[in-house]
């Protein structure tokens, strides 16, 4: 088979996703919201699977599934963290160094440590991307194929291994980070890479936003314990971040509902 045409450029980014939730596709808004870069979307449900996994549309590799970023050059890139890492330096979310990665010039010591801290900002955003993983399969631990009310009772196990011992997990690990980020020894300590708001901080936003959605009661009792004020700092930080606040003003964010974050009444509880 000959090798598909050359996309030609398109001069913007399009995002290919679900429509009516927000999905794994949000954590690719709230970086171009942040940065104030434009993009489209393409929400088609009958034409979207068709359109990203048809290698004479999209170009060598087909994609798997959404969410799907074509590229101003015409490519296509799929898998929220490869976005998050391709976009993070070019909108100045890879961190102070990090993001220095795409400019030329740089000695071999200022590149290494460049690509170090933007490596960095990858590691955590792909352990808050962990988090959302986990939550998702609380509410459908068995098969993602099957309907909620088909694995009830396994959901009602996970979801209390998943409020007992995963969320505080992560919560600890997160507040350590936070509280050990030698860029922000003075001050709040609200960056998780640092002293810029980077790809990590906005996707453990959305995280512990999508968790008070979920575990509204856990996350209430989580809060109080006063255990991981760094953490809610950074959620309450970058929702009143440049972009982020007008985002949410907009109207435009998608409402939670039958997402990766859920809410069953049932799978919550104070512990």
């Amino acid at each position: 088979m000959s090798p598909p045409e050359k996309k030609a450029k398109t001069g913007g980014y399009k995002l290919y996703y679900w429509g009516g939730i927000p999905g794994r596709g949000e954590y690719i808004r709230l970086a171009f919201e942040y940065a104030g870069e434009s993009y489209s979307e393409m929400n088609t449900a009958s034409k979207l699977l068709p359109t990203i996994t048809d290698p004479a549309k999209v170009g060598y590799p087909p994609h798997l599934a959404p969410p799907v970023l074509e590229l101003p050059s015409g490519r296509f890139l799929s898998q929220t963290p490869a976005i998050l890492s391709y976009l993070a330096p070019k909108f100045k979310l890879a961190g102070e160094k990090g993001s220095r990665v795409v400019e030329a010039g740089l000695s071999e010591e200022e590149r290494e440590e460049a690509e170090e801290e933007r490596a960095t900002v990858s590691q955590l955003t792909l352990t808050a991307l962990d988090i959302c993983n986990e939550a998702h399969d609380v509410h459908h631990p068995i098969a993602s194929a099957q309907y909620y009310e088909d694995q009830k009772e396994a959901a009602l196990a996970r979801a209390e291994d998943f409020r007992k011992l995963r969320i505080p997990k992560f919560l600890k690990h997160l507040q350590s980070v936070l509280a050990s980020n030698p860029a922000t020894a003075v001050g709040a300590k609200t960056y998780l890479v640092g002293k810029q708001t980077t790809t990590a901080d906005l996707v453990l936003f959305h995280v512990i936003d999508g968790l008070l959605f979920a575990f509204p009661r856990r996350m209430g009792a989580v809060k109080e314990s006063g255990e991981y004020p760094d953490v809610f700092a950074l959620y309450e930080r970058v929702k009143g971040e440049k972009g982020i606040k007008e985002y949410i003003a907009s109207g435009r964010r998608q409402k939670f509902s039958l997402g990766l974050f859920r809410h069953y009444e049932e799978l919550d509880a104070e512990e």
